[in-house]
């Protein structure tokens, strides 16, 4: 078989919403799927941790020692990885105490394999940069401070 026929397989499969495909000509034929990415969640046996009237002090005193941040905070528009820099040998965008402009870019957040640049939605300069490069952000997690 062709290897640019398989390739334009696997280009329409990419394209389309069908997750298999399997061609037979003769003697040759071709199998290609794709991942599932729906699969069910892992069972997970929950089971409640004790009560003790010490657990709800705990919390507060946890939730106390969280960063005051003042200033303006950027955003995670999305659920992702947070990225400092857009590749590894490259050098990172910002860094504390540098000055940005509204519109700079601060960082990235790749989501599905899709690099977005996330922007300073203010001029000022970086007071903390508030996650770990690499780490996993969710939606409205805070990035970045602009004072």
């Amino acid at each position: 078989m062709d290897i640019r026929k398989v390739k334009k397989l696997i280009e329409l499969l990419e394209s389309s919403d069908v997750a298999e495909i399997e061609i037979k000509g003769g003697e040759e034929s071709v199998r290609i799927s794709r991942a599932s990415t729906n699969l069910p969640p892992p069972a997970v046996a929950y089971q409640p941790a004790p009560i003790s009237p010490a657990a709800p002090a705990a919390k507060v005193e946890a939730a106390s020692t969280a960063p005051i941040t003042q200033g303006n905070v950027v955003q995670s528009p999305m659920v992702g990885t947070f990225y400092r820099s857009p590749s590894p040998s490259s050098p990172v965008f910002v860094e504390v105490g540098q000055h940005v402009k509204v519109g700079d870019v601060v960082c990235i957040v790749e989501a599905m394999k899709m690099m977005n640049q996330i922007e300073a939605d203010h001029a000022g300069v970086i007071e903390a940069i508030l996650v770990e490069d690499g780490e996993p952000v969710e939606f409205d997690q805070a990035l970045i401070t602009i004072v």
